[in-house]
């Protein structure tokens, strides 16, 4: 009987099914937590977590939380146990709890209890709700009071209040200090306690003089209590607390570097070099030569090769901030001193030849970064040590499989592209020994390896047709097994093949990689690597290895998937056939281009799913077959020039309208609309990429050219033919002056500035419009489309989600239905929303606000027609929030003065760290109905009363007449 109970409430609390709306699942826990049995008890509890997560709004939060208030109140400890993880875990959400009194009240009520373990699971409780309440005077009394408590566990559960609240509270943090100081400093205080209450003193940085007070303290402790744990506990807590009062980080430097050459202990010294650590990566513009200059003498004198290690990972980090050019900007202002001769220099050529792994690494990484960033002084014998250890340390790692040497690989990887970038002569060296150690090389080392070469490619094009060679013998040898690595292989390699083919990959690559593929690759692999080719621009490449894919997918959402991308390919494959000055030949290659984009795009829409609507890639796909289209209109339209010469009579209204243009005939007309539609196109683009919030770097920059394209052929005709004085095309400026970080940025780059040359040099060479004019329009258009098209990265792949969810109130319960208002009241709109996001939350870009735009629109009116102010009529209001733990909430006052239903949008739209406004979205709508107050409408009736008598009396005196 109890496991059929057991299973019929799992079973009812379904909790997870999509059908449950969040008042029901509520009622299930509920349920639960009402059961007799203790296991279904925390089985309820444990999964409030998950509600939360599923419905993050306050009005259900607040309910949870209470109900878990009491399961607190009157359960056993191990239900407040399982409590107090829920609202550990639930912290993000403790802020939407409406009635905080009433909560706090039910949890506090315990800590009166005898059983000290209870009063220790409440004090943990207040001190994980310290955020919400850090003002509580009964909580910070109780918890100076448990700091006296006699029991080890209250003590302890005090100690972790204390330093969430004094986190969270000035006052708190002010009355505490002298309390905590006295515990630390009395000599009945235990040791292990002391150790515990020290790291309290971390968060006494809410004013100068608590910090300084704490500073003091800590100094104290340090010099009284020489034993290695105190030591240890008092100089982290005193880092700590130097990073986040800022003022006393370069006394705290310096102490930490004292530590670290005087004390003999390495465990001293080895937190004194994690500490150091810390404070390069927080504040690296506070050290000074002085202090870089201590490190490294310590670092040339330690004997042990753990120390040295950490030493010069903290001098590796600070090598790639401002602290290096500070370093040697000082350097050379001394007399007889030059970058070459430093002790820094010393010391990292000194470990590039280390036999330990690890400080070989980061000795490479500080010669790499003191060669990128001291640009301006003549380092040729700092460039040639930094390239032949990095050559060393390829050798000596790309031999092992074990994970120590992969992750030295990685670092000695990521310094070769940097000093390719930064040192471009060297770029060279760099790339042949790549080539020479990739055949020798681990297989895990080797994919690396391909990642590097391929960074490098798309930096340096010109060493692609160097790499082609070598890379294709690799490939006709590898892949004898499928195993995880051999596959990753595959893919890495035929990328770097793609990068370094540049423009059309040759028959014989062809064959090779397809030949490969077929032998022993599974259908992941060929679809990455396809994947790969779109990205490139090898479209025939991925039209065969989409192709042969169809076949092997289970869902028919794929099968549509993979059949769009082909037709795609294909039609992009349909460009590449686009000759100069051969205008028909053009205009049929767009038109088969446009069959395919039309098969591929019905497709696609049956890729899409209520899950995955796939709407950028629908929105990119239609703006690319739109574009087309106008490409084909406009060739068609410069072709008219010559098929419908302008009439006899052309001349004549030309000089009657005063438009020479029109000597020209219909072609003026059409070369408007067509100049139209290309910027309404550019609008369109401009709209995707404002929609695309999630979307990486380089995709955004796609779309970016895609609009510029628009802009540029738009600018031409306007600068040809429409108005030549008037014309100009600031767009690409800001464009043309980013560096390019793709081959086909830079191919269209060139195709842009091509283009504007000619129209510079034609536009007041012939008046009003020739042939030349016209020609040059359609030559445009043909090296635009010359340029294969890349299908960047978020077309195919989504690794940021971010999404908003709104809720208003008051809703009506039936969407349809409107919510009633009085016509002489304002609707307080409330309108709340949570940011949910994916697995990687703020990988490109993060919501610094939310900006939400309230509008609403008269549907229908009813009753009389009265004059009403034009203010009265509209509502359109905007406010800015900025989301606190992913939740916002605001609110609108909304006047219906106006008798009737009225429809109420609210849209929102997100502002990332940069200031950039996107429209994400979402878009919500209710419909209010106004009503007619019942003071005016009985004022009305008894006025109508009124003149009801009246018009009877008139109407008997026009009887009597007759």
């Amino acid at each position: 009987m109890a496991s059929n109970s057991t299973k019929s409430f799992l079973a009812d609390a379904g909790y997870g099914e999509q059908e449950l709306d969040a008042n029901s699942a509520l009622m299930e826990l509920d349920k639960g937590l009402r059961s007799g049995k203790l296991g279904e008890q925390c089985e309820a509890v444990v999964r409030f977590p998950r509600l939360f997560q599923k419905y993050p709004f306050p009005i259900l939060i607040n309910s949870a939380f209470l109900k878990l208030a009491d399961v607190f109140r009157v359960g056993n400890n191990f239900l407040r146990l399982c409590v107090l993880k829920v609202t550990q875990q639930s912290e993000k959400h403790l802020e939407k709890i409406l009635n905080v009194d009433e909560f706090v009240k039910r949890i506090f009520s315990v800590i009166h209890s005898n059983d000290p373990v209870a009063r220790a699971i409440t004090l943990r409780m207040l001190g994980s709700l310290a955020s919400i309440i850090p003002e509580r005077k009964n909580a910070h009394h109780s918890i100076r009071q448990s700091l006296d408590s006699h029991d080890n566990v209250e003590v302890e559960a005090a100690v972790f209040a204390a330093a969430n609240f004094s986190a969270q509270s000035k006052d708190f943090a002010v009355g505490i200090c002298n309390k905590i100081s006295e515990m630390i400093q009395g000599l009945a205080t235990p040791v292990d306690l002391k150790l515990k209450l020290i790291p309290i003193l971390q968060h006494m940085h809410h004013d100068a003089i608590l910090a300084s007070s704490a500073r003091q303290l800590l100094q104290q402790l340090v010099t009284s209590y020489p034993s290695t744990k105190m030591v240890i506990v008092s100089l982290h807590t005193f880092t700590l607390l130097a990073a986040s009062s800022l003022v006393d980080t370069p006394k705290q430097i310096q102490l930490l570097l004292q530590y670290l050459k005087n004390d003999p202990r390495k465990a001293v010294k080895r937190l004194a070099i994690q500490d150091l650590k810390l404070l390069a990566n927080k504040t690296p513009h506070t050290w000074s030569r002085e202090n870089i200059q201590a490190l490294c003498e310590c670092a040339l004198q330690t004997p042990y090769d753990s120390l040295k290690l950490g030493m010069l990972s903290v001098l590796s980090t600070l090598s790639g901030t401002i602290a290096i050019k500070h370093y040697f900007s000082i350097a050379s202002g001394n007399v007889g001193s030059s970058p070459r001769s430093s002790d820094l220099v010393r010391l990292a050529q000194e470990c590039c030849y280390h036999n330990n792994r690890g400080i070989a690494a980061h000795g490479v990484r500080v010669l790499t970064n003191i060669t990128v960033s001291c640009q301006e002084k003549d380092l040729l014998a700092l460039e040639q040590d930094a390239v032949f250890g990095l050559e060393s340390l390829l050798v000596l790692c790309s031999q092992d499989d074990g994970p120590g040497a992969q992750a030295t690989l990685k670092i000695a990887l990521n310094c070769m592209v940097k000093l390719a970038k930064g040192r471009p002569h060297l770029s060279q060296s760099v790339v042949e020994t790549l080539l020479t150690q990739l055949h020798s090389a681990q297989d895990a080392a080797r994919i690396l390896m391909c990642h590097c070469l391929a960074a490098i490619a798309m930096q340096l094009p010109v060493l692609g047709d160097g790499m082609l060679g070598d890379l294709m013998e690799l490939y006709k040898v590898i892949g004898r097994s499928a195993t995880d690595k051999q596959q990753e292989l595959l893919v890495s390699l035929a990328t770097v093949i793609f990068v370094a083919s540049q423009k059309a990959l040759s028959a014989e690559v062809k064959a090779v990689i397809k030949q490969q593929l077929e032998s022993v690759s599974n259908g992941w692999t060929v679809y990455r690597i396809a994947r790969q080719a779109s990205r490139m621009g090898n479209h025939d490449m991925a039209r065969e290895l989409y192709q042969s894919l169809l076949t092997q997918v289970a869902s028919e959402h794929f099968y549509f998937w993979l059949n769009s991308l082909k037709e795609f390919s294909h039609a992009e494959q349909c460009l590449t056939g686009l000759q100069e000055e051969n205008y028909s030949s053009a205009l049929s290659c767009i038109a088969e281009s446009l069959k395919f984009y039309h098969k591929g795009i019905a497709s696609l829409t049956a890729a899409s799913t209520p899950l995955n609507p796939l709407s950028f890639q629908c929105e990119f796909v239609k703006l690319r077959i739109d574009l087309l289209q106008a490409f084909s209109q406009l060739i068609c339209t410069c072709n008219s020039l010559k098929t419908s010469p302008p009439p006899a009579i052309a001349t004549t209204i030309a000089m009657t309208l005063g438009n020479d243009l029109q000597r020209c005939g219909r072609i003026s007309n059409q070369m408007k609309q067509s100049m139209e539609e290309f910027r309404s196109l550019a609008s369109r683009y401009g709209d995707l990429y404002q929609a695309s919030f999630d979307a990486d770097s380089a995709t955004l920059r796609n779309v970016e050219l895609q609009q510029q394209s628009c802009l540029l052929i738009s600018h031409a005709i306007e600068a040809l033919i429409l108005d030549p004085e008037s014309a100009s095309f600031q767009e690409s400026g800001s464009a043309g002056a980013a560096h390019a970080d793709s081959e086909y940025e830079r191919r269209m780059m060139s195709v842009y500035n091509r283009v504007l040359e000619e129209v510079d040099s034609l536009d007041r060479k012939c008046t009003p419009v020739s042939y030349m004019h016209t020609a040059c329009l359609c030559d445009a258009i043909i090296s635009l489309l010359k340029v294969p098209l890349s299908f960047q990265r978020y077309f195919f792949q989504k690794l940021q989600s971010t999404s908003i969810k709104l809720a208003l109130s008051p809703s009506p319960r039936n969407p349809a239905e409107p919510i009633a208002v009085q016509n002489n009241q304002q609707l307080a709109l409330k309108v709340e929303g949570v940011v949910q996001h994916g697995s990687k939350p703020g990988l490109f870009r993060k919501i610094q606000s939310v900006c939400l735009n309230v509008s609403s629109t008269l549907q229908s009116k009813s009753g009389q027609d009265y004059k009403i102010p034009i203010d009265n009529m509209t509502n359109e209001m905007e406010q800015r929030v900025e989301p606190h733990n992913d939740y916002f909430s605001t609110q609108f006052l909304l006047n219906f003065a106006i008798l009737g239903t009225h429809n109420i949008t609210v849209e929102s739209s997100v502002k990332d760290a940069n200031g950039i406004v996107w429209k994400t979205g979402p878009r919500t709508t209710i419909f209010v109905k106004s009503l007619e107050d019942p003071y005016s409408q009985q004022i009305r009736l008894q006025q109508q009363q009124a003149q009801q008598p009246l018009q009877q009396q008139q109407q008997r005196n026009a009887y009597s007449r007759f």
